[in-house]
Order: C-alpha cells, then sequence, then structure tokens
C-alpha cells in the first residue's frame, strides 16, 4: 500500500481505528476523519507510534452537519493528489430520537446521509486514483431495516430509536448497491462488510461472562481485520457491489438489491443533502 492514501471516517476509536493501524501498518498514507479534535490526536499519536508510519493526517468533520462535510471535502479535493480507498466506519447508535443540525434524525444523518454527501463529493478523486475502492461498515441488523419517507420525503424515524441504527445500514445496503451500479465501469469498487458484533468502547467495562465474549462478540481489533481484507486483498480487485460477512461474501437482504427502489433512494438522499449540479456526478 505505499503510495496510496487510504480516508476512514470514525478513524479516532474502535473498529476505525484498528483499521487505520491495520493499513497504516502497510505504508499506507492514511486521513483520520473525526469529530473531536482530542481523540482525533490521541489516535494519530497511538497510530504512529504502534506501526511506525508517520504518514497520518487528521481532518476534523461532523457526517450530520451538511456545511462540515462540505468543508472537510473540499480541503481533502484541494490538499490529497489521490485516494485509493474510502472507507466509512463512523456510525452512531442512540437510546434516544435526537435531531441533527439540519434538522433530520440524527442517526440517519450521520450513519447514511452525511457519508452519501461525502462520497458523492469525493468520487471524482477516487475515479482518478483508480483502481480504486469504497467500503462500508455494515451489520447483519440491516436485514431487519427499513426506510420510510413522508409526504415530504423526509425519513420517518422509528418510534424505537434502536432501529433508527437498523434502518440506516440498511439504506447504506441499498445506496453501496447503487453506487456499485452506476461506479462499475470506472474502476471504483464498492463492498459493505459486517465484521461481527464488536464491542463499542463504552460497553467494554460491561461484565459478561467469557464464553458469551469469545463466542459472540469482537473485539475491535477483531472485526478491523474484515473490514481491512476488503481494502487490501488483491483477489477483490475486480469485486463489486458485494456483502461480506466477516471473510466470506455473503447474501444480503433481497430488499437492498431492488434497482428502482434504490434509484429512489438515491435521488432522495441528494436532495436532502443539497447536491447540486455543480458538484461530481455519478
Amino acid at each position: 500500500m505505499n503510495n496510496k492514501t487510504v480516508l476512514i471516517t470514525g478513524g479516532s476509536k474502535g473498529i476505525g481505528k484498528e483499521t487505520a493501524k491495520l493499513l497504516a501498518a502497510t505504508g499506507a498514507r492514511i486521513i483520520i476523519a473525526c469529530r473531536n479534535l482530542e481523540n482525533g490526536e490521541k489516535a494519530c499519536e497511538e497510530i504512529v507510534l504502534t506501526t511506525n508510519n508517520s504518514n497520518i493526517a487528521l481532518r476534523l468533520v461532523d457526517l450530520s452537519d451538511f456545511k462540515s462535510v462540505r468543508e472537510f471535502a473540499d480541503k481533502i479535493v484541494s490538499t490529497e493528489f489521490r485516494l485509493d480507498v474510502l472507507i466509512h466506519c463512523a456510525a452512531i447508535l442512540l437510546d434516544k430520537n435526537m435531531l441533527a443540525p439540519n434538522g433530520f434524525d440524527l442517526t440517519m444523518a450521520t450513519n447514511t446521509m452525511g457519508p452519501f454527501l461525502l462520497t458523492h463529493l469525493l468520487v471524482d478523486l477516487l475515479k482518478r486514483s483508480a483502481p480504486s475502492r469504497i467500503v462500508y461498515m455494515t451489520s447483519s441488523t440491516h436485514f431487519y431495516g427499513k426506510i420510510t419517507f413522508d409526504e415530504l420525503n423526509n425519513y420517518i424515524p422509528s418510534k424505537w430509536p434502536q432501529y433508527n441504527y437498523f434502518n440506516s445500514k440498511f439504506a447504506n445496503m441499498c445506496i453501496a448497491n447503487e453506487l456499485a451500479r452506476r461506479l462499475e465501469q470506472l474502476n471504483v469498487t464498492v463492498n459493505s462488510v459486517h465484521p461481527g458484533i464488536v464491542i463499542p468502547e463504552k460497553f467494554k467495562s460491561v461484565p459478561l461472562p467469557a464464553f458469551i465474549r469469545k463466542k459472540i462478540f469482537k473485539t475491535p481489533e477483531e472485526g478491523a481485520v474484515f473490514i481491512a481484507n476488503i481494502a487490501l486483498n488483491e483477489e477483490l480487485l475486480n469485486v463489486t457491489g458485494q456483502y461480506f460477512n466477516k471473510f466470506k461474501k455473503s447474501h444480503m437482504s433481497i430488499r437492498t438489491m431492488h434497482e428502482e427502489k434504490n434509484e429512489e433512494i438515491w435521488e432522495i438522499l441528494k436532495i436532502q443533502t443539497g447536491v447540486s449540479g455543480f458538484d461530481p456526478r455519478m
């Protein structure tokens, strides 16, 4: 991965940080995208110390704020010569419904809408760097998700806040499949990977029987291996539009493979995130 550039959202902690470590160890330039400066600086220091790779950059972005996403993307496009891999690791799981600065559901804005806009704004850089890859960290919970819009095409949040996470993962699978279709002839691959049930850092101290931790849950370090595989594996160079459960290509929800519905979601998100004719086209 020498002379390659990898951008990882949510790269300041958890599975995003561990993925950054694995890729930094290959010699790649790593751009950590996160919203907290202190966490980001600590992560970069840790990555440099553990990998001996000093080519680590920190860029701040709040994916729930589309103005922040645009400013971030402008900086990347104006300062980076290439982008070989874009990894979407950032995600939130809330126990109550909250609104983003733009008035949309915070979970959907952070997990789906912000990454959608970011990918749109960086796609020309990815095309110029081809062969390049887009990797979505997803979840098997996408099988239980759905996305429902009101008469104004605004996402209707679930009455059970945790289901907004499931719904965002479902939406991301639809978007990833539509992206793969649109970029198929441009040597930019798009794949999604479920790295197992990874224990968030804030729950690491929760006492659980050892056999439950070992059998059911993955540590961030273990989960990161599966994401890094999609980003690095030469055998996947021309593989696109697939869903991986850890290392294995797997069946995704058939509801995420409906081309007409995916295109409808795509067009709604374009309007809601403010994608215009002046932005890169896909």
